[in-house]
Protein backbone atom coordinates (compact mmCIF):
# COMPACT_ATOMS: atom_id res chain seq x y z
CA UNK A 1 0.00 0.00 0.00
CA UNK A 2 0.99 3.60 -0.68
CA UNK A 3 1.92 6.13 2.48
CA UNK A 4 -0.16 8.24 3.24
CA UNK A 5 0.87 12.08 2.71
CA UNK A 6 -1.98 14.38 3.79
CA UNK A 7 -5.18 14.65 6.07
CA UNK A 8 -7.06 13.74 3.28
CA UNK A 9 -5.71 10.25 3.16
CA UNK A 10 -7.20 9.80 6.48
CA UNK A 11 -9.83 7.02 7.10
CA UNK A 12 -11.25 9.46 10.24
CA UNK A 13 -10.89 12.33 7.10
CA UNK A 14 -14.61 11.29 6.56
CA UNK A 15 -15.76 11.72 9.41
CA UNK A 16 -14.37 14.81 10.94
CA UNK A 17 -12.06 16.52 7.84
CA UNK A 18 -15.18 17.48 5.48
CA UNK A 19 -16.91 20.79 5.32
CA UNK A 20 -20.42 18.75 5.29
CA UNK A 21 -23.11 18.69 7.43
CA UNK A 22 -22.10 14.97 9.11
CA UNK A 23 -18.56 16.25 9.84
CA UNK A 24 -20.38 19.42 11.66
CA UNK A 25 -21.94 17.06 13.85
CA UNK A 26 -18.91 14.43 14.43
CA UNK A 27 -16.63 17.88 14.88
CA UNK A 28 -19.15 19.44 17.37
CA UNK A 29 -19.74 15.54 19.28
CA UNK A 30 -16.13 15.71 19.83
CA UNK A 31 -16.31 19.04 21.50
CA UNK A 32 -18.34 17.98 23.24
CA UNK A 33 -16.03 15.33 24.85
CA UNK A 34 -14.04 18.76 25.78
CA UNK A 35 -11.35 18.28 22.59
CA UNK A 36 -10.90 21.57 20.45
CA UNK A 37 -10.55 21.93 16.54
CA UNK A 38 -7.16 21.47 17.04
CA UNK A 39 -6.81 18.14 18.89
CA UNK A 40 -8.69 16.52 15.87
CA UNK A 41 -7.66 18.47 12.73
CA UNK A 42 -6.01 16.59 10.28
CA UNK A 43 -4.48 13.77 13.10
CA UNK A 44 -4.60 10.16 12.58
CA UNK A 45 -7.53 9.11 14.82
CA UNK A 46 -6.25 6.26 16.89
CA UNK A 47 -8.03 3.33 18.26
CA UNK A 48 -7.27 2.37 21.46
CA UNK A 49 -9.35 -1.37 21.86
CA UNK A 50 -9.08 -2.34 26.01
CA UNK A 51 -9.85 -5.19 27.33
CA UNK A 52 -9.70 -3.71 31.22
CA UNK A 53 -12.73 -4.97 33.14
CA UNK A 54 -12.94 -5.70 36.93
CA UNK A 55 -14.19 -8.99 36.08
CA UNK A 56 -10.83 -9.94 34.63
CA UNK A 57 -7.67 -8.96 37.27
CA UNK A 58 -4.99 -9.96 35.01
CA UNK A 59 -5.45 -6.69 32.82
CA UNK A 60 -6.20 -4.15 36.02
CA UNK A 61 -3.47 -1.82 34.89
CA UNK A 62 -4.99 -1.49 31.32
CA UNK A 63 -6.69 1.64 32.76
CA UNK A 64 -3.57 3.22 33.19
CA UNK A 65 -1.54 2.17 30.06
CA UNK A 66 -4.44 3.59 28.10
CA UNK A 67 -3.48 6.70 29.05
CA UNK A 68 0.45 5.98 28.39
CA UNK A 69 -0.51 5.31 25.14
CA UNK A 70 -2.34 7.87 24.47
CA UNK A 71 0.59 9.80 25.66
CA UNK A 72 2.62 8.49 23.03
CA UNK A 73 -0.43 9.34 20.64
CA UNK A 74 -0.38 13.01 21.77
CA UNK A 75 3.02 13.41 21.44
CA UNK A 76 3.28 11.79 18.07
CA UNK A 77 0.14 13.73 16.84
CA UNK A 78 -2.27 11.75 16.54
CA UNK A 79 -5.62 11.28 18.12
CA UNK A 80 -6.49 8.81 20.60
CA UNK A 81 -10.05 7.20 20.85
CA UNK A 82 -9.89 5.09 23.91
CA UNK A 83 -12.87 2.01 22.92
CA UNK A 84 -13.68 -0.97 25.30
CA UNK A 85 -14.61 -4.10 23.76
CA UNK A 86 -15.21 -7.49 25.67
CA UNK A 87 -12.51 -8.82 27.95
CA UNK A 88 -12.61 -12.48 28.39
CA UNK A 89 -11.49 -12.92 32.32
CA UNK A 90 -9.75 -16.54 32.13
CA UNK A 91 -10.30 -17.46 35.70
CA UNK A 92 -13.74 -15.84 36.17
CA UNK A 93 -15.66 -16.42 32.70
CA UNK A 94 -17.83 -19.51 32.48
CA UNK A 95 -17.83 -21.96 30.45
CA UNK A 96 -14.96 -21.37 29.06
CA UNK A 97 -13.36 -17.80 27.42
CA UNK A 98 -12.57 -20.25 24.27
CA UNK A 99 -16.47 -20.20 23.68
CA UNK A 100 -16.08 -16.42 23.42
CA UNK A 101 -12.80 -15.43 21.64
CA UNK A 102 -14.79 -14.94 18.53
CA UNK A 103 -17.20 -12.82 19.68
CA UNK A 104 -14.24 -10.29 20.82
CA UNK A 105 -12.66 -10.71 17.42
CA UNK A 106 -16.25 -9.88 16.05
CA UNK A 107 -16.37 -6.76 18.62
CA UNK A 108 -12.91 -5.66 17.78
CA UNK A 109 -13.46 -5.87 14.02
CA UNK A 110 -16.67 -4.25 13.92
CA UNK A 111 -15.51 -1.47 16.50
CA UNK A 112 -12.75 -0.56 14.02
CA UNK A 113 -14.99 -0.52 10.81
CA UNK A 114 -18.11 1.46 12.67
CA UNK A 115 -15.32 4.10 14.16
CA UNK A 116 -13.62 6.50 12.67
CA UNK A 117 -10.04 5.01 13.44
CA UNK A 118 -7.27 4.96 11.13
CA UNK A 119 -4.85 2.66 13.53
CA UNK A 120 -5.41 0.57 16.35
CA UNK A 121 -3.44 -0.10 19.46
CA UNK A 122 -4.66 -3.61 20.90
CA UNK A 123 -4.64 -3.68 24.79
CA UNK A 124 -5.09 -7.68 25.73
CA UNK A 125 -3.07 -10.32 27.33
CA UNK A 126 -4.98 -13.06 29.60
CA UNK A 127 -4.98 -15.92 26.86
CA UNK A 128 -7.91 -15.92 24.63
CA UNK A 129 -7.98 -11.50 24.47
CA UNK A 130 -4.47 -12.01 22.41
CA UNK A 131 -6.16 -14.15 19.40
CA UNK A 132 -9.15 -12.21 19.29
CA UNK A 133 -7.91 -8.68 19.08
CA UNK A 134 -5.05 -9.77 16.67
CA UNK A 135 -8.12 -11.58 14.42
CA UNK A 136 -10.54 -8.94 14.56
CA UNK A 137 -7.71 -6.19 13.58
CA UNK A 138 -6.29 -8.57 10.82
CA UNK A 139 -9.56 -8.70 9.28
CA UNK A 140 -9.95 -4.91 9.64
CA UNK A 141 -6.62 -4.19 9.04
CA UNK A 142 -5.73 -1.31 9.84
CA UNK A 143 -2.06 -0.52 11.01
CA UNK A 144 -2.34 -1.75 14.30
CA UNK A 145 -0.06 -2.64 17.17
CA UNK A 146 -0.61 -5.17 20.18
CA UNK A 147 0.50 -3.79 23.33
CA UNK A 148 0.73 -7.17 25.23
CA UNK A 149 -0.09 -6.83 29.74
CA UNK A 150 2.97 -8.94 30.50
CA UNK A 151 3.29 -11.48 32.99
CA UNK A 152 2.94 -10.90 37.04
CA UNK A 153 5.48 -11.16 39.56
CA UNK A 154 6.72 -13.90 40.53
CA UNK A 155 4.69 -15.95 43.35
CA UNK A 156 5.82 -17.06 46.80
CA UNK A 157 5.14 -19.27 49.56
CA UNK A 158 7.66 -20.89 52.70
CA UNK A 159 10.36 -19.67 50.96
CA UNK A 160 9.65 -21.19 47.67
CA UNK A 161 8.66 -19.41 44.25
CA UNK A 162 5.17 -20.43 42.81
CA UNK A 163 4.26 -20.38 39.08
CA UNK A 164 0.37 -19.44 38.50
CA UNK A 165 -1.13 -22.44 37.31
CA UNK A 166 1.55 -25.14 37.13
CA UNK A 167 1.89 -25.26 40.95
CA UNK A 168 -1.54 -24.69 41.70
CA UNK A 169 -2.47 -27.96 39.98
CA UNK A 170 1.04 -29.66 41.60
CA UNK A 171 0.09 -28.57 44.93
CA UNK A 172 -3.90 -29.38 44.98
CA UNK A 173 -2.55 -33.16 44.18
CA UNK A 174 -0.84 -32.70 47.44
CA UNK A 175 -3.82 -31.74 49.33
CA UNK A 176 -5.93 -34.41 47.95
CA UNK A 177 -4.19 -37.03 49.42
CA UNK A 178 -3.25 -34.93 52.79
CA UNK A 179 0.30 -34.00 52.02
CA UNK A 180 -1.17 -30.46 52.61
CA UNK A 181 -3.08 -28.95 55.54
CA UNK A 182 -5.67 -26.06 54.79
CA UNK A 183 -3.42 -23.32 56.78
CA UNK A 184 -0.45 -24.20 53.89
CA UNK A 185 -3.08 -24.29 51.38
CA UNK A 186 -4.67 -20.45 52.08
CA UNK A 187 -0.75 -19.43 52.26
CA UNK A 188 -0.19 -20.51 48.84
CA UNK A 189 -3.62 -18.60 47.72
CA UNK A 190 -2.86 -15.43 49.23
CA UNK A 191 1.09 -15.89 47.39
CA UNK A 192 0.57 -17.26 43.83
CA UNK A 193 -0.68 -14.02 42.51
CA UNK A 194 0.99 -11.10 43.46
CA UNK A 195 0.59 -8.38 41.23
CA UNK A 196 -1.61 -7.43 38.07
CA UNK A 197 -0.51 -9.23 35.02
CA UNK A 198 -1.23 -12.50 33.08
CA UNK A 199 -0.08 -15.72 34.31
CA UNK A 200 4.45 -15.75 34.76
CA UNK A 201 4.66 -18.93 33.59
CA UNK A 202 4.82 -20.64 30.03
CA UNK A 203 0.66 -20.50 30.04
CA UNK A 204 -1.26 -19.44 26.61
CA UNK A 205 -1.08 -15.93 26.87
CA UNK A 206 2.61 -15.48 27.55
CA UNK A 207 2.92 -18.19 24.92
CA UNK A 208 0.71 -15.92 22.90
CA UNK A 209 2.52 -12.63 23.75
CA UNK A 210 5.78 -14.49 22.36
CA UNK A 211 4.46 -15.49 18.98
CA UNK A 212 3.00 -12.68 17.98
CA UNK A 213 6.02 -10.72 18.80
CA UNK A 214 7.89 -13.52 16.82
CA UNK A 215 4.66 -12.64 14.28
CA UNK A 216 6.28 -9.08 14.14
CA UNK A 217 3.05 -7.17 15.19
CA UNK A 218 4.50 -5.75 19.02
CA UNK A 219 7.23 -3.60 19.49
CA UNK A 220 10.07 -5.94 19.63
CA UNK A 221 10.35 -8.10 23.08
CA UNK A 222 7.63 -6.31 24.26
CA UNK A 223 5.93 -9.69 25.10
CA UNK A 224 8.52 -10.59 27.84
CA UNK A 225 8.21 -6.95 29.75
CA UNK A 226 6.59 -7.88 33.33
CA UNK A 227 3.59 -6.21 33.59
CA UNK A 228 4.76 -4.24 36.62
CA UNK A 229 8.41 -3.10 35.90
CA UNK A 230 8.62 0.62 34.77
CA UNK A 231 9.68 -0.69 31.27
CA UNK A 232 5.88 -1.43 30.57
CA UNK A 233 4.28 2.23 30.58
CA UNK A 234 7.32 2.99 28.63
CA UNK A 235 6.95 0.62 25.88
CA UNK A 236 2.83 1.46 26.11
CA UNK A 237 4.09 4.95 25.54
CA UNK A 238 6.20 3.88 22.77
CA UNK A 239 3.52 2.09 20.75
CA UNK A 240 1.25 4.97 20.99
CA UNK A 241 4.32 6.93 19.36
CA UNK A 242 4.68 4.25 16.69
CA UNK A 243 1.10 3.65 15.86
CA UNK A 244 0.99 6.96 14.35
CA UNK A 245 3.77 6.89 11.82
CA UNK A 246 2.33 3.55 10.87
CA UNK A 247 -0.44 5.46 10.15
CA UNK A 248 1.10 7.15 7.79
CA UNK A 249 3.42 4.74 6.21
CA UNK A 250 0.07 2.61 5.71
CA UNK A 251 1.74 -0.65 6.78
CA UNK A 252 -0.90 -3.02 8.26
CA UNK A 253 -1.37 -6.07 9.49
CA UNK A 254 -1.24 -7.99 6.57
CA UNK A 255 1.47 -6.35 5.21
CA UNK A 256 3.27 -8.01 8.48
CA UNK A 257 1.54 -11.31 8.59
CA UNK A 258 2.79 -13.55 6.25
CA UNK A 259 3.16 -17.68 5.95
CA UNK A 260 6.67 -16.82 6.52
CA UNK A 261 6.09 -15.08 9.94
CA UNK A 262 3.76 -17.60 10.81
CA UNK A 263 6.41 -20.19 10.77
CA UNK A 264 8.66 -17.53 12.96
CA UNK A 265 5.83 -17.49 15.36
CA UNK A 266 5.35 -21.34 15.50
CA UNK A 267 8.75 -21.75 16.20
CA UNK A 268 9.23 -19.37 18.83
CA UNK A 269 5.66 -21.13 20.26
CA UNK A 270 7.94 -24.55 19.97
CA UNK A 271 11.19 -23.38 21.31
CA UNK A 272 9.87 -21.74 24.75
CA UNK A 273 7.86 -24.83 25.38
CA UNK A 274 4.61 -23.27 24.88
CA UNK A 275 0.94 -23.85 25.08
CA UNK A 276 -0.99 -26.42 23.07
CA UNK A 277 -3.39 -23.56 22.51
CA UNK A 278 -1.24 -21.77 20.08
CA UNK A 279 -1.77 -24.02 17.62
CA UNK A 280 -5.74 -22.81 17.41
CA UNK A 281 -5.33 -19.80 17.91
CA UNK A 282 -2.42 -19.48 15.44
CA UNK A 283 -4.36 -21.55 12.65
CA UNK A 284 -7.37 -19.34 12.80
CA UNK A 285 -5.35 -15.74 13.23
CA UNK A 286 -3.57 -17.64 9.67
CA UNK A 287 -7.00 -17.67 8.12
CA UNK A 288 -7.77 -13.95 8.95
CA UNK A 289 -4.65 -13.21 7.23
CA UNK A 290 -4.52 -14.98 4.02
CA UNK A 291 -1.81 -17.30 5.22
CA UNK A 292 -0.74 -21.18 4.94
CA UNK A 293 -1.06 -22.89 8.48
CA UNK A 294 -1.95 -26.25 9.17
CA UNK A 295 -1.10 -29.00 11.83
CA UNK A 296 1.37 -30.58 9.58
CA UNK A 297 3.17 -27.74 9.19
CA UNK A 298 2.84 -26.88 13.31
CA UNK A 299 4.79 -30.37 13.28
CA UNK A 300 7.47 -30.42 10.77
CA UNK A 301 8.45 -27.04 12.91
CA UNK A 302 8.33 -28.23 16.08
CA UNK A 303 10.68 -31.27 15.21
CA UNK A 304 13.24 -29.12 13.57
CA UNK A 305 12.84 -26.53 16.52
CA UNK A 306 15.74 -27.41 19.80
CA UNK A 307 13.21 -26.22 23.04
CA UNK A 308 15.61 -23.78 24.73
CA UNK A 309 13.57 -22.51 27.33
CA UNK A 310 13.54 -23.57 31.09
CA UNK A 311 10.27 -22.34 32.05
CA UNK A 312 7.39 -24.08 33.78
CA UNK A 313 5.60 -25.96 33.30
CA UNK A 314 7.81 -27.95 31.19
CA UNK A 315 10.94 -26.08 32.75
CA UNK A 316 12.45 -24.60 35.96
CA UNK A 317 12.12 -21.14 35.82
CA UNK A 318 9.45 -18.29 35.52
CA UNK A 319 8.56 -15.49 33.29
CA UNK A 320 10.57 -12.65 35.34
CA UNK A 321 13.53 -14.98 34.70
CA UNK A 322 13.16 -15.15 30.92
CA UNK A 323 13.06 -11.63 30.62
CA UNK A 324 16.58 -10.86 32.75
CA UNK A 325 17.73 -13.20 31.16
CA UNK A 326 17.07 -11.48 27.95
CA UNK A 327 13.64 -12.05 26.94
CA UNK A 328 12.58 -13.16 23.73
CA UNK A 329 14.78 -11.26 21.36
CA UNK A 330 17.42 -13.11 22.81
CA UNK A 331 15.69 -16.18 22.78
CA UNK A 332 15.11 -15.68 18.96
CA UNK A 333 18.56 -14.60 18.60
CA UNK A 334 19.68 -18.41 19.46
CA UNK A 335 17.74 -20.03 16.62
CA UNK A 336 18.23 -17.22 13.54
CA UNK A 337 19.13 -19.51 11.34
CA UNK A 338 15.58 -21.34 11.83
CA UNK A 339 13.65 -18.20 11.42
CA UNK A 340 12.59 -15.99 7.95
CA UNK A 341 14.78 -13.25 9.23
CA UNK A 342 13.63 -10.99 6.52
CA UNK A 343 9.89 -10.21 7.68
CA UNK A 344 8.65 -7.32 8.14
CA UNK A 345 7.77 -6.10 11.98
CA UNK A 346 5.70 -2.97 13.24
CA UNK A 347 8.93 -0.76 13.72
CA UNK A 348 9.55 -0.95 9.72
CA UNK A 349 12.57 -3.17 10.31
CA UNK A 350 13.32 -6.92 9.40
CA UNK A 351 12.94 -9.14 12.25
CA UNK A 352 16.39 -10.47 11.48
CA UNK A 353 17.51 -6.34 12.22
CA UNK A 354 15.47 -6.12 15.43
CA UNK A 355 17.01 -9.16 17.05
CA UNK A 356 20.76 -8.19 16.15
CA UNK A 357 22.85 -7.54 19.40
CA UNK A 358 20.29 -9.13 22.04
CA UNK A 359 22.21 -10.74 24.31
CA UNK A 360 21.52 -14.14 26.63
CA UNK A 361 22.42 -12.94 30.25
CA UNK A 362 21.50 -16.47 31.36
CA UNK A 363 22.19 -19.82 29.87
CA UNK A 364 20.63 -22.15 32.14
CA UNK A 365 17.27 -19.81 31.76
CA UNK A 366 17.75 -19.39 27.73
CA UNK A 367 19.68 -22.26 27.05
CA UNK A 368 21.85 -22.76 23.81
CA UNK A 369 21.62 -25.40 21.18
CA UNK A 370 23.85 -27.68 22.68
CA UNK A 371 22.46 -27.67 25.94
CA UNK A 372 18.68 -27.15 24.57
CA UNK A 373 16.07 -29.28 27.22
CA UNK A 374 15.43 -31.17 24.50
CA UNK A 375 16.00 -31.91 20.16
CA UNK A 376 12.78 -30.58 19.65
CA UNK A 377 9.97 -28.43 20.42
CA UNK A 378 7.08 -28.46 23.27
CA UNK A 379 4.12 -29.59 21.28
CA UNK A 380 3.71 -32.93 18.91
CA UNK A 381 0.71 -33.87 16.38
CA UNK A 382 -0.57 -36.96 16.96
CA UNK A 383 -2.47 -39.18 14.20
CA UNK A 384 -4.05 -42.52 14.09
CA UNK A 385 -7.78 -43.99 13.94
CA UNK A 386 -8.70 -42.16 17.49
CA UNK A 387 -7.66 -38.77 15.85
CA UNK A 388 -7.75 -38.65 12.25
CA UNK A 389 -7.62 -34.92 11.85
CA UNK A 390 -4.91 -34.83 14.41
CA UNK A 391 -4.46 -34.09 18.19
CA UNK A 392 -1.76 -32.60 20.31
CA UNK A 393 0.18 -33.35 23.06
CA UNK A 394 2.77 -30.95 25.30
CA UNK A 395 5.25 -33.69 25.37
CA UNK A 396 7.93 -31.66 27.36
CA UNK A 397 5.71 -31.15 30.73
CA UNK A 398 4.92 -35.45 30.24
CA UNK A 399 6.85 -38.03 31.94
CA UNK A 400 8.86 -39.32 29.36
CA UNK A 401 7.97 -42.90 30.56
CA UNK A 402 4.45 -42.50 29.20
CA UNK A 403 5.32 -40.64 25.77
CA UNK A 404 5.31 -45.02 24.31
CA UNK A 405 2.15 -46.55 26.25
CA UNK A 406 -0.53 -48.29 25.53
CA UNK A 407 -3.15 -49.31 28.48
CA UNK A 408 -6.89 -49.90 29.10
CA UNK A 409 -9.03 -46.88 28.63
CA UNK A 410 -11.57 -45.79 31.64
CA UNK A 411 -14.02 -43.40 29.83
CA UNK A 412 -15.99 -40.60 31.00
CA UNK A 413 -19.42 -39.77 28.92
CA UNK A 414 -18.60 -36.02 29.75
CA UNK A 415 -17.32 -33.71 32.54
CA UNK A 416 -20.27 -33.75 35.02
CA UNK A 417 -19.46 -38.04 35.25
CA UNK A 418 -15.51 -36.87 35.15
CA UNK A 419 -16.67 -35.54 38.30
CA UNK A 420 -18.70 -38.09 40.01
CA UNK A 421 -16.61 -40.89 39.31
CA UNK A 422 -12.76 -40.33 39.30
CA UNK A 423 -12.69 -40.29 43.35
CA UNK A 424 -14.62 -43.63 43.73
CA UNK A 425 -12.54 -46.18 45.54
CA UNK A 426 -14.30 -48.73 43.46
CA UNK A 427 -13.66 -47.24 39.82
CA UNK A 428 -11.51 -49.95 37.76
CA UNK A 429 -8.28 -47.67 37.25
CA UNK A 430 -4.77 -48.53 37.35
CA UNK A 431 -1.54 -46.23 36.68
CA UNK A 432 -1.48 -48.14 33.49
CA UNK A 433 -5.44 -46.77 32.27
CA UNK A 434 -5.59 -44.71 30.14
CA UNK A 435 -8.26 -41.85 31.25
CA UNK A 436 -10.83 -40.91 28.14
CA UNK A 437 -13.07 -38.15 28.78
CA UNK A 438 -15.65 -37.28 25.57
CA UNK A 439 -18.21 -34.47 24.79
CA UNK A 440 -15.69 -31.65 25.81
CA UNK A 441 -14.97 -30.20 22.59
CA UNK A 442 -15.85 -26.89 20.61
CA UNK A 443 -19.03 -28.13 20.54
CA UNK A 444 -19.66 -30.69 23.60
CA UNK A 445 -18.13 -28.14 26.13
CA UNK A 446 -19.52 -26.27 24.24
CA UNK A 447 -16.50 -23.65 23.71
CA UNK A 448 -13.80 -26.16 24.20
CA UNK A 449 -12.78 -25.89 28.20
CA UNK A 450 -9.69 -26.25 29.86
CA UNK A 451 -10.60 -29.25 31.21
CA UNK A 452 -7.68 -32.15 29.11
CA UNK A 453 -5.76 -32.07 32.51
CA UNK A 454 -7.93 -35.17 33.28
CA UNK A 455 -7.10 -35.44 37.65
CA UNK A 456 -5.13 -38.30 38.75
CA UNK A 457 -8.01 -40.52 40.39
CA UNK A 458 -6.98 -39.86 44.53
CA UNK A 459 -6.63 -43.63 45.27
CA UNK A 460 -3.97 -43.36 42.84
CA UNK A 461 -2.12 -40.35 43.82
CA UNK A 462 -2.15 -42.07 47.64
CA UNK A 463 0.15 -44.75 45.60
CA UNK A 464 2.68 -41.95 43.83
CA UNK A 465 1.14 -41.89 40.69
CA UNK A 466 1.25 -38.16 39.06
CA UNK A 467 1.29 -38.61 35.93
CA UNK A 468 -1.64 -40.59 33.80
CA UNK A 469 -2.20 -41.08 29.64
CA UNK A 470 -5.14 -38.62 29.60
CA UNK A 471 -7.18 -38.30 26.20
CA UNK A 472 -9.74 -35.56 25.51
CA UNK A 473 -11.36 -33.43 22.49
CA UNK A 474 -10.72 -30.88 25.26
CA UNK A 475 -8.19 -28.21 25.91
CA UNK A 476 -5.56 -27.18 28.59
CA UNK A 477 -4.35 -24.37 30.43
CA UNK A 478 -0.62 -23.77 28.96
CA UNK A 479 -0.06 -23.57 32.69
CA UNK A 480 -0.86 -27.45 32.93
CA UNK A 481 1.40 -30.32 32.51
CA UNK A 482 1.08 -34.44 32.20
CA UNK A 483 1.10 -36.87 29.46
CA UNK A 484 -2.45 -35.27 28.02
CA UNK A 485 -3.63 -35.85 24.34
CA UNK A 486 -5.34 -32.89 23.83
CA UNK A 487 -7.98 -31.91 20.57
CA UNK A 488 -8.67 -34.90 19.35
CA UNK A 489 -10.62 -34.28 16.12
CA UNK A 490 -13.20 -35.13 15.34
CA UNK A 491 -14.80 -33.79 18.20
CA UNK A 492 -16.67 -36.42 19.97
CA UNK A 493 -19.72 -34.68 19.92
CA UNK A 494 -19.79 -34.67 16.32
CA UNK A 495 -19.67 -38.15 15.98
CA UNK A 496 -15.89 -38.58 16.04
CA UNK A 497 -14.14 -41.78 16.86
CA UNK A 498 -13.36 -40.87 20.53
CA UNK A 499 -17.09 -40.96 21.17
CA UNK A 500 -16.95 -44.81 20.55
CA UNK A 501 -14.27 -45.58 22.87
CA UNK A 502 -15.46 -48.04 25.96
CA UNK A 503 -14.07 -48.99 28.82
CA UNK A 504 -11.38 -51.55 28.58
CA UNK A 505 -10.66 -50.79 25.13
CA UNK A 506 -6.72 -50.61 24.54
CA UNK A 507 -5.23 -47.27 23.37
CA UNK A 508 -1.71 -46.74 22.07
CA UNK A 509 0.15 -43.91 22.38
CA UNK A 510 3.47 -43.22 20.68
CA UNK A 511 4.70 -39.72 20.43
CA UNK A 512 7.83 -40.37 18.43
CA UNK A 513 5.86 -42.06 15.55
CA UNK A 514 3.00 -39.44 16.25
CA UNK A 515 0.66 -41.92 16.65
CA UNK A 516 -2.69 -42.01 18.47
CA UNK A 517 -4.35 -45.80 17.93
CA UNK A 518 -7.29 -47.23 19.46
CA UNK A 519 -7.18 -51.35 19.32
CA UNK A 520 -10.57 -51.80 17.94
CA UNK A 521 -11.46 -53.32 14.47
CA UNK A 522 -12.55 -51.07 11.87
CA UNK A 523 -15.52 -53.25 11.43
CA UNK A 524 -16.70 -52.83 15.25
CA UNK A 525 -16.19 -48.87 14.96
CA UNK A 526 -18.56 -48.97 12.68
CA UNK A 527 -21.08 -51.08 14.68
CA UNK A 528 -20.61 -48.53 17.14
CA UNK A 529 -21.09 -45.46 15.39
CA UNK A 530 -24.31 -46.96 14.05
CA UNK A 531 -25.72 -47.56 17.10
CA UNK A 532 -24.27 -43.89 18.29
CA UNK A 533 -27.00 -41.05 19.25
CA UNK A 534 -26.20 -37.36 19.27
CA UNK A 535 -26.54 -35.22 22.20
CA UNK A 536 -28.02 -31.71 21.86
CA UNK A 537 -26.81 -28.49 21.07
CA UNK A 538 -26.73 -26.50 24.62
CA UNK A 539 -27.50 -23.73 23.46
CA UNK A 540 -31.61 -23.27 21.81
CA UNK A 541 -30.70 -19.35 21.12
CA UNK A 542 -28.74 -16.35 21.30
CA UNK A 543 -24.89 -16.57 20.73
CA UNK A 544 -24.13 -19.86 21.53
CA UNK A 545 -26.47 -21.02 19.15
CA UNK A 546 -24.76 -18.64 16.69
CA UNK A 547 -21.49 -20.49 17.93
CA UNK A 548 -22.79 -24.26 16.94
CA UNK A 549 -23.89 -23.38 13.56
CA UNK A 550 -20.55 -22.31 12.72
CA UNK A 551 -17.75 -23.56 14.63
CA UNK A 552 -15.18 -25.08 13.26
CA UNK A 553 -13.48 -27.80 14.65
CA UNK A 554 -9.74 -27.64 16.49
CA UNK A 555 -7.67 -28.51 13.61
CA UNK A 556 -9.45 -25.60 11.58
CA UNK A 557 -9.10 -23.17 14.44
CA UNK A 558 -12.24 -23.06 15.43
CA UNK A 559 -13.05 -20.00 13.89
CA UNK A 560 -16.91 -19.26 12.80
CA UNK A 561 -16.91 -20.32 9.38
CA UNK A 562 -18.23 -16.80 7.92
CA UNK A 563 -15.42 -15.27 9.37
CA UNK A 564 -12.34 -16.75 7.70
CA UNK A 565 -10.88 -15.35 4.96
CA UNK A 566 -9.51 -12.06 3.33
CA UNK A 567 -13.04 -10.75 1.58
CA UNK A 568 -13.21 -7.11 2.13
CA UNK A 569 -16.04 -5.46 3.46
CA UNK A 570 -16.54 -2.12 2.19
CA UNK A 571 -16.55 0.96 4.95
CA UNK A 572 -19.83 2.51 6.39
CA UNK A 573 -21.16 5.05 4.34
CA UNK A 574 -21.18 8.72 5.85
CA UNK A 575 -25.08 9.58 6.38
Amino acid sequence: MKPRTSPQDLRSHRWFGREDFRSFGHRSRAKQAGFTAEDIAGKPVIAILNTWSDANPCHAHFRLRAEDVKRGIWQAGGFPMEIPVLTLGETFMKPSTMLYRNLLAMDAEEALRAYPADGVVLLGGCDKTVPALMMGATSANLPAIFVPAGPMLRGHWRGQVLGSGSDAWKYWDEKRVGNIDECAWREMEDGIARSFGTCMTMGTASTMAATVDALGMTLPGASSVPAADSLHPRMASMAGRRIVEMVWENLTPRDIMTTAAFENAVTAAMALGGSTNAIIHLIAMAGRAGAALDLDRFDALSRRTPFIANIRPSGAFLMEDFFYAGGLRAALGRLRDLLNLDCLTVTGRTLGEEIDGADVCNDEVIRSRETALGPEGGVAVLRGNLAPDGAVIKHTAADPALLTHAGPAVVFSDYNDLERRIDDPNLAVTADSVLVLQNAGPLGGPGMPEWGMLPIPKKLLAQGVRDMVRISDARMSGTSYGACVLHVAPESFVGGPLAFVRDGDVIELDVAARRLSLRVSAEELARRKAAWKPREVAYPRGYGSLYARHVRQADRGCDFDFLEGTAPIADPEIH
